[in-house]
């Protein structure tokens, strides 16, 4: 099945698609490994990991979009991908559609924010007239070649303009043919519970660690309305916390030993990236050869 069909599926699905955020191909392996059924590459953790800086359109459209494919390419479950404010107008967002279906995506964000945007979880955001983010998305939904090509709508005007601005926006995208809504940054049940309940459609719900909005379980999630979750930052934070201990250690210490404990073996790493099976298609490709050039002499 293809990644957007899958995403699609599991969107649709009764049960809510708990996605968690990864930044790179390692992470999206293990990710899938650990049993989810579906990833979300966010611009903050994206970012972060390949540009150690914070979450400010400093990532192109196609350092995006390859960074996508990488993903894409190392895992079988669909990742729901971040395209920001679709970088740039309608023009640019038609483009943006084209190169990261190509990518292999199984989905798009886009948002209304003003470009560079912020951090949905930060102060400071400013918001593009809603007629112009109608306008993106019909253009995202007119540009997929894809039917099953998830297109997400995110509004950050909780912080702009209140829940209402939010409400009527998410209202709007869905007309406009979003297929997921994403109402940024609401700072209570009850705000949450308004979106699911005021707005047509299906929603996705952004857990931030340490954000603005109430943590809650998928169990939680589902049963206020949401059909899909996200957990963008988590991993990356965690992954920070783990290589700030060990490399302070190692400074100190001299040596990895006092480490070790909480590292996995480079023969479990070796196994994680594929090296096993990769020496059996190698030793498969030399006897194919060998048989080749052993048949062709006896002739």
């Amino acid at each position: 099945m293809k990644p957007t069909k899958q995403l699609r599926t599991l969107i649709d699905a009764p049960d809510i698609c708990a996605m968690p955020g990864v930044y790179d191909a390692l992470s999206a392996r293990i990710a899938e490994q650990a049993g989810h059924r579906a990833a979300f590459l966010g611009g903050f953790a994206a970012t972060g990991a390949t540009l150690a800086e914070p979450d400010s359109s400093q990532l192109s459209l196609t350092e995006m979009a390859d960074h996508t494919a990488r993903i894409c390419d190392a895992v079988s479950i669909p990742i729901l991908a971040d395209a920001d404010t679709g970088f740039g107008n309608v023009t640019n967002v038609r483009r943006t559609v084209k190169l990261f279906e190509r990518a292999g995506a199984g989905g798009i964000l886009i948002e209304d924010q003003v470009f560079p945007k912020r951090c949905g979880h930060t102060p400071g955001k400013a918001i593009i007239p809603v007629e112009d983010m109608v306008a993106k998305v019909k253009a995202a939904v007119d540009a997929r070649e894809d039917g099953d090509f998830i297109i997400l709508a995110r509004t950050d005007a909780i912080a702009v303009e209140g829940i209402e601005a939010a409400i009527d926006r998410a209202n709007l995208f869905r007309e406009a043919g979003a297929d997921l809504l994403f109402i940024e940054a609401p700072r209570t049940l009850a705000q949450m519970r308004r979106i699911c309940g005021e707005v047509e459609g299906r929603h996705l719900a952004n857990m931030v660690d340490f954000g603005m909005t109430p943590e809650l379980t998928t169990r939680e999630l589902q049963d206020i309305g949401f059909s899909a979750a996200i957990w963008p930052v988590s991993a990356l934070l965690a992954v920070t916390r783990t290589l700030q201990d060990f490399m302070r250690a190692l400074a100190a210490e001299g040596t990895s030993k006092s480490q070790q404990d909480r590292m996995v073996t480079f023969d479990a790493f070796t196994g994680l990236v594929g090296l096993p099976s990769l020496r059996t298609r190698e030793q498969a490709d030399l006897d194919a050869a060998a048989s080749l050039i052993g048949a062709h002499k006896k002739h």
